[in-house]
């Protein structure tokens, strides 16, 4: 009777527990779904730059992409961009805004938990449908452009994008895109970046093709890269991010439009 009843004990105990177990998870879903499925960007949110004007609109294709294409005509190239870790993609809608009159496609990428480290070769199925036959860079700020680089180090990518564009980032140690004949590279480094370590920004480029560019966006720190407010650790900025942005955008269409393309 001994052995029947702590059969019974454990079974009980074991059903309780179960019940528990579940109401636990449930709880815990409910409270990570908001952060799982961030709701989906609203265009236009502060994404207005100065003298430019742009389309925006959201998909859902592919993932979740944000789209920045020009008011009239067709984009003649496309920039893909992959945003810094946790930072949503209408966070990078200005420079989407600021490269459509100059016939540029920008096309922002939502990954899950807004973390691209989730979805390295989210690019694939982009590239395929809005490339079309038009160049592609591929761009990324801080956790982005490492992911960014890491998705170009598949030799499965090689010609599929013609230039990568890192923004207070840089290259995973073991990514070595050397010998990829074909790529331009850019890196971008905020003076006051105090997120992003400035000797690893710069030596990145050791791990670029020959002839990568590094350009140095005064007074800025990392968060200028983005619109979504200070970022604890970062520097303190010199100059206003209006002035900031503009040298972002004035080295990123120089780069661009070294691939032949007219403005």
């Amino acid at each position: 009777m001994a052995h029947l009843s702590r059969s019974r004990f454990s079974w009980s105990f074991w059903r309780r527990w179960r019940v528990v177990w579940a109401l636990l998870t449930g709880l815990l879903i409910g409270f990570a779904w908001p952060a799982l499925s961030p709701r989906a960007p609203i265009p236009n949110e502060d994404a207005a730059y100065p003298g430019a004007a742009a389309t925006s609109t959201w998909s859902a294709q592919d993932g979740g992409v944000l789209l920045v294409r020009p008011q009239s005509g067709r984009a003649t190239r496309v920039l893909v961009l992959y945003p810094g870790g946790r930072v949503p993609p209408q966070a990078y809608q200005w420079l989407g805004t600021a490269l459509a009159p100059h016939g540029v496609e920008t096309v922002i990428v939502r990954f899950p938990l807004d973390l691209a480290v989730t979805g390295v070769r989210r690019a694939d199925p982009i590239i395929r449908r809005y490339g079309q036959g038009r160049p592609v860079f591929l761009a990324g700020h801080s956790l982005g452009g490492a992911m960014a680089a890491q998705y170009l180090s598949d030799p499965a990518t090689i010609g599929r994008v013609q230039g990568l564009i890192l923004m207070g980032a840089y290259p995973p140690a073991r990514v070595d895109l050397r010998d990829r004949s074909g790529l331009r590279a850019l890196s971008l480094r905020a003076e006051r970046d105090e997120v992003a370590d400035a000797a690893r920004v710069e030596g990145g480029l050791k791990q670029l093709p020959p002839g990568s560019e590094f350009v140095t966006i005064e007074g800025a720190v990392h968060a200028f890269f983005g619109r979504y407010g200070p970022q604890a650790g970062d520097g303190q900025p010199t100059v206003t991010r209006n002035n900031a942005e503009a040298q972002i955008v004035r080295a990123v269409l120089a780069f661009l439009n070294r691939d032949g393309q007219s403005p």
